[in-house]
């Protein structure tokens, strides 16, 4: 992946890259959006917690496509309050703990979910050469 970071524009403010561009020929996984619903069926009231559970979701899904969180180009997340972004954050940089290509992303807040417990949703994109 090449990261695109042009010099005329403000640089990101958090774990993220203004740009990716993928080489051709690289399979790509996109997920669906992962809520905090742990394989018990539990939700957990936090939205750190919860966004913990969408991402140990997502390595699940990738780790089946023989990829890892390395492998994300895009990061698409949905909280339902500000109060939830730092939780979020928190573990979106655990995530993407050694991680040196920063995904692109999109944080939005939006009204609600299927179920009024979730407060955090995340998708993701990720590619590898075959």
């Amino acid at each position: 992946m090449r990261i695109l970071s042009p010099t005329d524009i403000a640089p990101p403010f958090a774990n993220y890259s203004h740009g990716v561009m993928l080489p051709p020929g690289y399979d790509i996984v996109k997920t669906s959006g992962q809520l905090g619903l742990s394989a018990a069926g539990e939700i957990p009231a936090d939205a750190f917690d919860q966004a913990r559970i969408c991402f140990d979701n997502t390595l699940s899904i990738l780790a089946e496509a023989q990829m890892t969180a390395r492998d994300v180009f895009h990061l698409q997340a949905y909280v339902t309050d500000r109060a939830h972004m730092q939780g979020y954050m928190k573990a979106r940089d655990m995530f993407l703990e050694g991680v040196v290509a920063r995904p692109t992303s999109t944080l939005m807040i939006v009204s609600g979910f299927t179920k009024p417990e979730f407060v955090v949703e995340v998708e993701v994109w990720a590619a590898k050469a075959p």
